[in-house]
């Protein structure tokens, strides 16, 4: 198995040790489509760009609030699909579903796993192939679809990505066409301690409806590295309904890109919740490129012990008459750290634009840190902006009003956290996310120390 080690390069104020570039050349050659020569230039691009800008470190703004560089001293090995066979009786035993509301597709360990994933007829006017499907077999395809280094220069782990990417998806909608999707991403046990880089891409074409639920597990607590990127293109008065589940190994590392274009009309909404991981970032770049298009980013997060995440958003609105919300709520316990980066840009050109920031932390302990930073910058006169961001802790007149009721202080807290939380998954407008997403909320208020 072949270790990924890092080497000795520092940018200072720009980068720390880069993981990965010196065993580049060697792990390319077992890497799919080695034989088509677009993708093989792709990447060599993208490891030479990741070698420039190597991993982000402190000193770099939109990085300040979280630290990559155990990153950089962990060894880590290229995913087997051992590991793939060696976890599927587990994950069909731990992962059934009653009933099948949803086409399935799971990953384990960032590679596909056909023998478990569900397959749809392309009749219906959708198109689902895996990525390592696409380069034996339709390399046509695959190169229509993926989004190679240019989307990515100013991205140094999505460059990564771009060099290292072994398996993921393509979806594709023809026009008015529909489709539920289910993306299962399962951490499976390893010999070495894995990173994967698994890419998604979705294509929706023309008034067309895609509800996607994507969801990170784990078996077990072992340390990994997943660093997926997905890129989502709406077409005119497309629909996308997006929502991530992480719930991963209090060991594992998570950095997650997800890059959106909308056309006129077409609309966009994201939620995630956030309760596993060791450390987790999320980045969503939303461009509302057509006219009345709409997108709308929200999630919650609960952590505890000394648990990380950092969402960072960015919505730029090109086109006039478009709407964006982010709305954030966490709950943080222990030393947890939680981040709220979101910055609205309104062009010169995009009149009658209306944008909206909010970024809302409940504190459970002393030691709990939150960072909100919301940023408006606007070129254009005719908009309707705003942003807030709070931080505190449980209201004391409301639990005096529960406890004046006879209502132990430990069920008052209990219940005052759950209905911060519960409010803010109505922002989910797919039923049977919002219950996957509440269950996992649930999940994690049980476990709570209140």
């Amino acid at each position: 198995m072949a270790t990924l080690s890092p080497i000795s390069a520092r940018r200072p104020g720009r980068s720390i040790a880069l993981p990965y570039a010196a065993n580049f050349d060697a792990l390319r050659a077992d890497l799919p489509g080695g034989d088509l020569p677009w993708l093989a230039s792709g990447r060599t691009a993208a490891m030479a760009r990741f070698t420039e800008l190597g991993l982000p470190s402190r000193k770099v703004e939109e990085w300040k609030y979280s630290n990559l560089a155990p990153l950089a001293k962990t060894d880590f090995t290229a995913p087997a699909q051992s590991d793939v066979e060696a976890a599927r009786a587990e994950i069909v035993s731990r992962f059934t579903r009653e009933p099948a509301t949803h086409h399935r597709l799971i990953f384990v360990n960032g590679m596909l796993d056909s023998e478990l994933s569900d397959r749809l007829d392309p009749a219906d006017g959708v198109r689902v192939l895996g990525l390592v499907d696409a380069m034996a077999g339709d390399a046509a395809f695959l190169k229509g679809h993926l989004a190679e280094i240019p989307s990515f220069n100013g991205n140094a782990l999505a460059a990564l990505n771009s060099a290292f990417k072994y398996d993921g998806c393509i979806v594709a909608l023809d026009a008015d066409a529909e489709v539920a999707l289910e993306l299962l991403f399962v951490a499976a046990p390893s010999a070495g301690i894995p990173a994967y880089h698994p890419r998604v891409s979705i294509a929706a074409g023309a008034n067309s409806r895609c509800v996607l639920q994507e969801r990170h597990v784990a078996l077990g607590e072992s340390e990994y590295w997943s660093n997926p990127v997905t890129t989502i293109n709406l077409e005119s008065g497309a629909t996308v309904r997006h929502y991530k589940l992480q719930d991963e190994s209090l060991n594992a590392w998570q950095t997650s890109l997800t890059k959106a274009r909308l056309a006129e009309n077409a609309d966009y909404e994201n939620f995630i919740v956030t309760t596993g991981g060791r450390f987790a970032r999320n980045e969503i770049e939303v461009a509302l490129e057509g006219a009345g298009a709409t997108c709308t980013l929200g999630g919650s997060f609960m952590l505890a012990g000394k648990q990380h995440v950092d969402n960072r958003l960015y919505v730029d609105h090109i086109a006039p008459n478009c709407t964006s919300r982010q709305v954030y709520k966490g709950v943080l316990d222990e030393r947890a750290h939680g981040v709220f980066q979101a910055k609205t840009i309104v062009q010169r050109h995009a009149q009658k634009s209306d944008g909206h920031q909010l970024s809302r932390a409940l504190m459970l302990s002393p030691n709990a840190v939150m960072d909100a930073k919301p940023e408006l910058e606007i070129y254009a006169d005719d908009v309707k902006c705003s942003h807030g961001a709070t931080v505190g802790e449980l209201d004391d007149d409301q639990m005096f009003y529960l406890r004046a009721r006879g209502i132990d202080k430990t069920v008052a807290r209990g219940l005052l956290i759950t209905a911060f939380l519960n409010e803010h998954l109505e922002l989910v407008t797919d039923d049977g996310a919002r219950e996957m997403l509440g269950a996992a909320v649930s999940q994690w208020l049980g476990g709570l120390d209140v």
